[in-house]
């Protein structure tokens, strides 16, 4: 009995040591073949997928925006669980079509969620193929991985809809886990479209509308009748010359409409940071002193800043102001003239400016010293301002630009031509002017002649 059950447990022990290898060597296989075909338990995709196709497609513009809004790991995800469907815009519907504010809207840090959801609006967990398309004009809803629902329309004339956008390519790119249709434009969603609304009617009404000082009639003196209604954010309605007072500065004009701390734009912050630029950028110190010390300038710049007017100031170097003599500076109000000079009352980076006077040959820019203007050309692959010896040139480009306020240094220091020609020609010799004697008439001489006959011509002065 004993050695009946001693034999059936080595029996038992030998059949399950040989199986037990043989077990294991078929099932460990199979489970291997599991986890490495699942890109969900991997956590990576095949060379062969339609994200990889995708971002090496021609839709380039698309990929980027699907790589800027993080959602690379959430469509491999999508891609492991599902055969997914893509609808890709072409590149010029993102680049020209689309609205410049909207596309700023969507790149925006803080809105990554909105973009995000406009994204997966284009991505249907389910594959749809040309074949599969709804036709005889039926529409077929679709859920998208944003939770929206597309509407697939086939149309009697073979045309395909996906909403309100035309398929201008069906299966343009087709792989084993998904296929990708081209549109002729984006798709957005409507709660994407009403966070762009919100976030554009907050920027409305935060900003107040800026307005330049009050226009007097010289005739009458009174206030002519307001400007026409504007939008929020536009520019002044009058020139910024009507927002200086007369005199040798750029004194407080009344004050416009709604000021205070609600002005949309901060001057007084912008002014100053543009002349710490040029403190760090180094180099133009005495233009940084004059702005802050010997004139008031800068606070007079910040206000107009904070009315909506835009300044582009050209920056003289430290060396062309040590130039300057002592005769040039002496005269009431000169610093601030010479200034004035180089204020222009437009918004121009070195890149416009050069272009314009490619373009034209010779750009006159207006200046706040009225009614002297800034000649520009085009020289040695820069720009040029002045003529002959009062001439500078753009030394250092774009060394502040904010939108606002543009600074360009320049290498000299600009007078009008008309005081440059003053300098330059000696004045004239007046010649002394001698008192002609009057002539005497022929008549007269006539007359004196038959007095003196008679001499009665000494009772005449005339005839003296």
């Amino acid at each position: 009995m004993d050695f009946t059950i001693r034999g059936a447990s080595k029996l038992w022990f030998s059949v399950l040591f040989v199986a037990l290898p043989i077990f294991v060597a078929v099932a460990l296989p199979e489970n291997s073949t599991s986890r490495s075909s699942s890109p969900a338990m991997s956590g990576q995709i095949n060379s062969n997928s339609i994200l990889v196709a995708l971002l090496d497609s021609h839709y380039t513009e698309l990929a980027e925006l699907v790589e800027k809004a993080m959602l690379l790991q959430t469509l491999e995800d999508a891609v492991g669980n599902h055969n997914i469907t893509i609808f890709a815009p072409k590149n010029e519907a993102l680049e020209r079509d689309l609205d410049p504010e909207f596309k700023r809207f969507l790149l925006e840090p803080g809105n990554l969620k909105s973009l995000q959801t406009l994204l997966m609006f284009h991505v249907i967990p389910t594959r749809i193929g040309s074949k599969d398309w709804p036709s005889h004009s039926k529409s077929a809803p679709q859920s998208t991985l944003s939770k929206h629902v597309l509407h697939l329309v086939g149309h009697d004339s073979g045309e395909k809809t996906v909403d309100l956008a035309n398929v201008i390519q069906s299966d343009a790119i087709t792989r084993p886990d998904g296929v990708i249709h081209g549109i002729e434009r984006l798709l957005i969603p409507q709660s994407v479209q009403d966070d762009f609304n919100r976030r554009r009617n907050l920027q409305a009404i935060t900003a107040v509308k800026p307005e330049g000082a009050p226009e007097v009639d010289p005739r009458t003196h009174r206030l002519k009748k307001p400007a026409p209604h504007a939008e929020p954010g536009s520019t002044p309605a009058l020139p910024i010359y009507d927002a200086l007072a007369p005199g040798p500065s750029l004194a407080p004009a009344p004050a416009p409409g709604p000021g205070g701390a609600h002005r949309h734009f901060n001057g007084e912050r912008q002014v100053k940071d543009f002349i710490h630029t040029l403190l760090h950028y180094g180099g133009y110190n005495e233009m940084a002193d004059i702005l802050v010390n010997l004139t008031s300038l800068a606070t007079e710049m910040g206000r107009l800043v904070s009315e909506g007017y835009v300044l582009t100031v050209l920056a003289p170097n430290d060396e062309a102001m040590a130039k300057l003599t002592t005769d040039q500076l002496s005269e009431p109000g000169a610093p601030e003239q010479i200034m004035y000079y180089h204020l222009i009352p437009e918004y121009q980076t070195e890149e416009s400016m050069y272009n314009a006077v490619r373009r034209f040959g010779k750009v006159r820019y207006d200046s706040l010293r009225l009614p002297h203007k800034v000649v520009a050309q085009e020289a040695d692959g820069s720009v040029k301002f002045g003529n002959g010896d009062g001439s500078a040139y753009l030394f250092d480009p774009d060394i502040y630009t904010d939108g606002r306020i543009s600074v360009q240094g320049i290498d000299g220091v600009l007078f009008p031509p008309e005081e440059t020609e003053a300098k330059n020609v000696p004045k004239a010799v007046q010649p002394t002017k001698v008192a002609a004697k009057p002539r005497r008439g022929k008549l007269l001489e006539v007359t004196c002649r038959m007095l003196g006959t008679f001499g009665q011509d000494s009772s005449f002065t005339a005839c003296h």
